[in-house]
């Protein structure tokens, strides 16, 4: 999407994943726009060398598994609040123009460790436009919910082992927030078109039920339930009740503006946003939007060949 409607001069992937960057580097063999580096966010130094002459920044680097962030927290704080320090400081630091970072539903009111550590990033980068000091360098957050088909999602699970006959389910209640790939990139194009700086974008999405995510993957599969898992939420939520007295409502997406230095009353920042509610809550189990069963299923059908390879 980025080289067909940009063209840029360059982009560089920065990831730890070696078998993902030598799959996309045979699928990209020939454009030399494309670059490779193998890295890590922990590691400074080498943040440094390839930020070198970057304008714009996607964060996108997470321990992002419930369960595995419970049992391997030291690690979790690791690449999600220092990685995050470091991305600001080699933005900072290298001159890059606009860094936008990922974000989940799970960093609002959090239960588990991912979620917190995902909140503190949060923070950081909306601290980040004031830390700068004089330095150009602008943050923001894009916040989402589950990216139907990535990788160690429910999705690709439950396709892998529906031919059993048996889904596994924590919580015949269970809601969650649905997103496409494509509206989550299409999310940090408008936030870098958008920001002035501090601001967390939430996209407007469907909720869907994991009873019905089960039905439309294998409809014919028993469902036995496992109990939740630690860590893990009944429903997810995107915006608090105490982030609605700074959250602002537009046609595909909220904004929420930060509480520091009055820039929650920035016009700059509001734009032609309306004010939501002070009780307003956005959650997957009172979403106005949801997706069905059959909804899913097309999706499903168009999108098999890339469902957990992203």
């Amino acid at each position: 999407m980025t080289l067909a409607r940009y063209n840029p001069r360059k982009i560089i992937i920065y990831s730890r994943d070696e078998m993902k960057q030598w799959e996309m580097a045979k699928k990209y063999e020939g454009d030399s726009r494309v670059r490779f580096f193998i890295g890590d966010v922990r590691d400074r130094e080498r943040l440094y060398r390839a930020l070198d002459g970057v304008d714009y920044v996607v964060h996108a680097a997470a321990t992002k598994i419930v369960p595995t962030a419970e049992y391997n927290p030291f690690e979790c704080v690791k690449t999600n609040i220092n990685g995050a320090m470091n991305v600001i400081d080699a933005c900072i630091d290298k001159g890059v123009k606009r860094a936008v970072a990922l974000s989940t539903d799970k960093a609002s009111s959090p239960i588990n460790l991912y979620g917190a550590t995902k909140l503190a990033s949060d923070k950081l980068f909306v601290a980040g436009n004031s830390y700068a000091g004089g330095h150009d360098t602008r943050f923001a957050v894009v916040r989402y919910g589950n990216v139907m088909g990535s990788r160690g999602s429910v999705i690709p699970f439950f396709l892998s082992i529906k031919e059993k006959g048996v889904l596994p389910i924590t919580d015949r209640r269970m809601t969650r927030f649905m997103i496409s790939l494509e509206q989550g990139v299409e999310l940090v194009w408008h936030t870098f078109a958008d920001m002035q700086g501090g601001e967390i974008y939430v996209k407007k999405i469907p909720s869907m039920a994991i009873t019905d995510v089960a039905q439309a993957v294998a409809p014919d599969a028993k469902l036995e339930v496992i109990g939740i898992r630690p860590g893990e939420k009944l429903h997810e939520q995107m915006i608090s009740a105490e982030d609605a007295l700074y959250t602002y409502e537009y046609p595909e997406h909220f904004k929420i503006l930060p509480a520091i230095h009055k820039w929650s009353i920035d016009p700059s920042r509001i734009k032609d946003g309306t004010k939501v509610p002070e009780d307003f809550v956005y959650a997957s189990d009172n979403n106005p939007e949801w997706m069905t069963v059959d909804m899913l299923r097309s999706w499903i059908l168009t999108n098999q060949h890339k469902i957990g390879n992203f």
